[in-house]
């Protein structure tokens, strides 16, 4: 062979070569768009729409909840159905759009269409003794809910567990359902109570 001709096996070769590297930049590319796509949806659509995690600050949901208790609150439910009585749930109580870092963490008591009144330590629903366990010490202070409230359709009536502390719907009336942020369904710390929360 005369030595100024190339080798047509050596040109595949290095054809091949070069398209294996642009394969392996394109695929490289695309696997980088890939990963900067989730973590942006892990980041901000997540929290926003899903599940985010929230910390509770101060003892107004003692004994279930306690100061400093991470907690993941789900958004999804709420989408599909109302929440139902003796919920945790997380809310603006101002308003989302008035001021979205002050938000609450309560325990939903009264459902839209009821009518709340509270008399001495006792809740009534509709005239209806409330027959519940959460609260850590008897009610002293009725609030506004010393007179009877009716709730409308999109209104409910929140309460902290402890509710000798607590500043709830006695205090800034019945929380509409916009303000509403999601349902809290999990303690994931600390650690030694970690685990699902239920309303039994």
């Amino acid at each position: 062979m005369d030595n100024n001709e190339k080798d047509p096996i050596e040109d595949i070769d290095t054809e091949d070569s070069a398209e294996n590297k642009s394969g392996s930049l394109a695929k490289f590319i695309l696997e980088a768009v890939i990963y900067i796509a989730l973590l942006v949806l892990c980041v901000s659509v997540v929290p926003k729409y899903v599940i985010q995690r929230t910390k509770v600050d101060g003892t107004s949901m003692e004994r279930t909840l306690h100061d400093k208790d991470n907690l993941l609150v789900e958004k999804v439910s709420y989408r599909f159905h109302d929440p139902k009585r003796f919920d945790i749930i997380v809310f603006y109580p101002y308003g989302k759009e008035e001021d979205p870092e002050d938000y609450y963490v309560k325990r939903v008591i009264g459902l839209p269409g009821e009518t709340i009144q509270i008399t001495g330590p006792d809740i009534y629903i509709n005239g209806v003794k409330l027959e519940e366990n959460y609260g850590k010490d008897p009610i002293t202070d009725e609030g506004c809910a010393e007179e009877p409230i009716k709730l409308a359709d999109d209104e409910f009536f929140v309460l902290g567990d402890n509710r000798e502390v607590s500043s709830d719907s006695r205090d800034f009336g019945p929380v509409k359902k916009k303000d509403i942020s999601g349902r809290v369904v999990m303690r994931i710390y600390p650690f030694k109570e970690f685990g699902l929360l239920t309303n039994k």
